[in-house]
């Protein structure tokens, strides 16, 4: 029987692998993690020299799968299916494509649902607080381990184009080009404020437990679907709420009351309920304290030029105009800090409809932009 895996620009079937570190890693929070694991999939071939590995960075409830289908489940692509495969503008055919997922997360790299090695527990709250500098070093390790010395190319969006940056900035030798999608230099007020609704939903759920839920076998439900609500307004442009639910009803009609009546409730109701059953209260924390933190040019006075300072790999920028989370101004404070610092940087704005989430998308613009430049970077290798 053919099934979706069987689809000539997909990947196939994948499986999961992990690499077990035994530590000790020491944190930005001046904890240390004594070992972990770092689960992670990989797409396409490895040259025979190892220099058309491309390494994909995730966003906040993104994870290690990225493309194609695991073998239980053929109806579930991973998260940036559309973009990673044989001829898609990260093209298999040519490159080594490596996604792990990120340290704190929930679902095989170690995280607050993972068992703490003194205790056999679950870490819950005690997991540390991780940074995006954290996750690039841990990276490194899985680079290391995987034999390859330099990456071809780093790719992100959103907070996975938040790591794309310290990479370039930590190990400026260890990647050639730099693809930062959709990102921007640190958060804003107002997108931390976000974040801290979100936090205070998860946090007061009366089954969070002090983020030891794990052991009364509950979930804060309630917290984390409202905190994915509030999450996923904010990444959708009002012109894209707008076309695909209007004021419509659900039922035709008013019905006075306060249940669903409007269909962009009851869609949201829906992408809640279904986040928690697929994501992690804890995680939701961790994942959006790192998005806080990062700010690469504190350390340099505010001078994000200053912070570029070290960098060697060529840069790639994209932003999309109905981006609002992360406008395209903030993609263009990267692009000017980086002409300051003397650096070679390429950039497009691509004119957009549906939001923040245009980056997981495939319009034409991006499509062809992003294919352009990962051409060049492959016949530099000779891919």
């Amino acid at each position: 029987m053919t099934t979706r895996a069987d689809n000539p620009s997909s990947v196939g079937v994948v499986e999961p692998q992990t690499l077990h570190v035994d530590g000790p890693m020491p944190l930005d929070c001046g904890k240390q993690l004594t070992q972990f694991d770092l689960v992670y999939e990989t797409y396409g071939t490895l040259n025979a020299d190892a220099t058309n590995a491309v390494l994909i960075c995730h966003a906040l409830s993104g994870n290690h799968h990225a493309a194609g289908y695991h073998r239980d489940d053929d109806t579930k692509p991973g998260w940036w299916d559309k973009c990673i495969g044989p001829g898609k503008m990260i093209d298999t055919n040519r490159f080594f494509v490596v996604s792990p997922a990120n340290l704190g997360g929930y679902n095989g790299s170690t995280g607050p649902g993972s068992a703490h090695p003194d205790t056999g527990r679950h870490y819950g709250p005690d997991f540390p607080v991780v940074t995006v500098a954290d996750w690039v070093r841990s990276q490194d390790i899985l680079r290391a381990a995987l034999g390859i010395e330099q990456w071809s190319a780093v790719i992100g969006g959103s907070l996975g184009g938040m790591q794309v940056m310290q990479w370039a900035i930590d190990f400026p030798n260890r990647l050639r080009h730099a693809v930062v999608i959709a990102a921007a230099p640190k958060l804003s007020a107002q997108n931390i404020a976000f974040n801290e609704i979100a936090r205070q939903a998860i946090v007061t759920d009366p089954e969070f437990h002090g983020g030891r839920y794990y052991e009364h076998d509950v979930v804060p439900r309630r917290g984390l679907m409202l905190a994915r609500m509030l999450g996923h307004i904010t990444y959708l442009s009002d012109e894209a709420m707008r076309a695909k639910f209007g004021r419509d009803l659900r039922d035709g009609r008013i019905s006075y009351g306060f249940d669903v009546e409007f269909q962009v409730e009851s869609y949201l109701r829906y992408q809640g309920a279904s986040f928690v059953d697929r994501f992690d209260a804890n995680t939701y924390l961790l994942m959006t304290k790192a998005l806080d933190y990062f700010d690469p040019a504190h350390a340099h006075g505010g001078d994000l030029a200053k912070a570029f300072a070290p960098v060697t790999a060529r840069f790639m920028v994209i932003s999309f105009t109905s981006d609002w989370r992360f406008a395209p101004a903030r993609s263009r404070e990267i692009v000017d800090a980086l002409v300051d610092a003397g650096k070679q940087v390429s950039y497009a704005e691509v004119t957009s409809d549906l939001g923040h989430d245009d980056f997981l998308l495939t319009m034409p613009h991006y499509v062809n932009t992003l294919r352009a430049y990962l051409d060049r970077a492959a016949r530099e290798i000779g891919a």
